[in-house]
């Protein structure tokens, strides 16, 4: 069980890990709001990583991997995972306009 410290050790490693053996591989996440800290866990029974943080601005790092785990997971493990970023791609649509009458 290895703590990393850094983020994108933990996503190279953990993203590594599940295209090795993606039929055994585990994601965890538990959060301990009395101590305000969140704790990712990647582990394949032989290999576990883990990343811990208190900062609130991780949530939007763990959104990210999470979103690049659901696309390793429905388009399989060579996928690719450039476009798995999160809501840049959401932000990119057109924002429509009220629900009113087309004039």
């Amino acid at each position: 069980m290895v703590y990393l410290t850094s983020w994108d050790d933990f996503v190279e490693k953990s993203v590594q890990l599940f295209r090795a053996d993606p039929e055994k591989t585990r994601y965890v996440m538990k959060y301990r709001h009395c101590d305000g800290k969140l704790v990712l866990k990647v582990t394949d029974d032989k290999e576990c990583i883990k990343f811990k943080t208190d900062q609130a601005q991780d949530a939007k790092k763990m959104e990210k991997l999470n979103n690049i785990f659901f696309t390793l997971m429905a388009r399989g493990p060579e996928a690719d995972i450039s476009e798995a970023s999160g809501k840049e791609h959401m932000e990119a649509q057109p924002v429509k306009k009220g629900r009113g009458r087309k004039q």
